[in-house]
């Protein structure tokens, strides 16, 4: 028989190859924690300076909106810069204070794109300094994108920090890109209103077509007002809308930042807000209702236009092992992939001194009675894989998310200049817990959990509390550098339950 050596080569490098495939699924099906970089480092001093604007992927993220345009998301945010400096502004043609904007195929990898303005709209800038005695309209603020047909519509706040004179624009363009044509105010607020014209967030009721604009802060709290579709203006001019959600005390108790998106599963709009101070103890709460105006509810079933504090909480400062931890993690935007995926975007504040904002995307679950938990680690487009009762076996990391107790003094319901760090009462940090074979927790008494493989969810008995249906996939543990298994969900008193195998 005559031998063909190139033909046994070719044998033995297929049969190799398979075998690679073959091992490597077998490894990921059974969710082994490999290795895996991070997509960028957390710290961006080295890339604070002007002449690196380019390279702000994911840094300098404050108050973010997205919305997936065709292939690509689109993400637009306040225009807030970690050592700012005007004079090298001007050297590299960076023109501050607009509009900052983004894009990405996967939600990982993100390029800079500049800034939507090429200056505060001038209508903006007279109303809010006519009412503020010259002063404030340096900024433009939380900015929130919509598609109305074939017309793109930004919208956009200007003010004055600490006072009710505000002023929300809308302006629209044939691309997500710009260039961006001024259509005028949409609401405009001062001393003499009750509420605060600032952080605008639009859905629209599929069941009607009807347009709905939500927005406020602590100065009132959060108003709704009905939009003409044609116009994405206000349906009756100089309309200011209705109450849907406030705090007490807004200066120690402040509520702002609202997002509304609608679940067709549930049938239920979702109305996020931000609480407490943006750079420290910021947090996520959120309410839902029948209808987008409302009235809106909290997981008790109190009322959103009460005066009392809503759950469930998502998000708080938190800290796992091997990293310094997060403040400020609110100010939330959330939207959908074509396969009717949620996912949550907001800043986090690198602790201690949490100045450095860094844009946290986190995939968002509905729990099986229909209230939104989001990944307690950011996403880093980890793929599905099937997890089964054995991959839960081994150390687990978890964090018990708590509302703030520590009182500070505020000004306009936020944290003054000089009180930017933590007290350790406020950062919520990880427990350990090992979950054996036998469904019991190591050293842990009246302690269980199971795990329901068909539905991917988990059950925890920690000293007698039961923790019901936490949601349980694959996921990227950043301060690791490796691929895991996470869970999220929430307790009876709903407060966020969030959980990382590391070993």
């Amino acid at each position: 028989m005559k031998k063909h050596p190139e033909l046994l080569l070719r044998v033995f490098i297929v049969f190799t190859v398979l075998m690679i495939v073959m091992l490597s699924c077998k490894s990921s099906s059974d969710m082994k924690i490999i290795p895996a970089s991070n997509p960028w480092p957390d710290n961006y001093v080295f890339l604070s300076g002007m002449e690196n604007y380019k390279k702000w992927g994911t840094y300098n993220v404050h108050d973010p909106a997205c919305k997936k345009f065709g292939d690509t998301y689109y993400m637009y945010s306040t225009d807030a810069i970690y050592g700012e400096d005007k004079d090298e502004a001007k050297k590299h043609n960076v023109p501050l204070g607009y509009i900052q904007m983004r894009k990405s195929k996967d939600l990982v990898h993100w390029e800079f794109e500049g800034w939507a303005f090429p200056e505060i709209p001038r209508e903006a800038v007279e109303w809010v300094r006519s009412n503020s005695e010259g002063k404030g309209a340096t900024n433009i603020w939380a900015p929130y994108i919509i598609k109305h047909e074939k017309t793109y519509r930004l919208y956009y706040c200007v003010s004055a920090f600490g006072q009710k004179n505000s002023y929300i624009g809308l302006a629209e363009s044939s691309s997500p890109e710009g260039p961006w044509i001024q259509k005028g105010y949409v609401v405009r607020t001062n001393k003499e209103t009750p509420m605060n014209a600032i952080d605008p967030t639009v859905i629209v009721d599929p069941s009607n077509g009807k347009m709905w604009m939500h927005y406020g802060s602590f100065f009132g709290g959060i108003y709704c007002v009905q939009l003409n579709p044609e116009t994405g203006l206000t349906m009756k001019t100089a309309d200011l809308g209705h109450l849907v959600a406030r705090r007490a005390n807004y200066k120690v108790d402040n509520m702002e930042a609202p997002e509304i998106v609608y679940n067709p599963q549930f049938k239920k709009y979702y109305l996020f807000v931000s609480y407490d101070p943006l750079m420290t103890t910021y947090n996520v709460r959120v309410g839902r209702a029948d209808k987008p105006e409302g009235p809106f509810t909290d997981f008790f079933g109190k009322a959103m236009s009460d005066t009392t504090d809503i759950f469930p909480i998502l998000t708080a400062p938190y800290c796992f092992n091997n990293h310094v931890g997060w403040a400020g993690t609110a100010h939330c935007g959330v939207t959908t992939d074509e396969k009717g995926k949620y996912f949550m975007f907001h800043q986090g504040r690198l602790s201690p001194d949490n100045m450095l904002m860094v844009l946290h995307t986190r995939e968002m679950f509905f729990t099986h009675d229909g209230w939104p938990v989001v990944s307690p680690e950011r996403y880093a487009g980890s793929r599905s894989v099937k997890i089964k009762d054995k991959d839960l076996h081994g150390e687990w990391e978890v964090i018990r998310i708590n509302e703030p107790k520590h009182d500070r003094k505020l000004e306009a319901g936020q944290i003054l200049w000089g009180e930017g760090r933590l007290n350790k009462t406020e950062q919520n940090y990880s427990s350990h817990i090992v979950l054996q074979e036998n469904n019991s927790i190591k050293d842990r008494t009246n302690s269980s959990w199971s795990f329901d493989s068909s539905k991917s969810l988990t059950k925890l008995v920690l000293n007698g509390e039961e923790i019901n249906n936490l949601v349980t996939f694959a996921g990227h543990d950043w301060e690791n550098q490796t691929e895991t298994i996470l869970f999220t969900g929430l307790d009876s008193h709903g407060r966020s339950v969030w959980g990382k195998r590391i070993k």
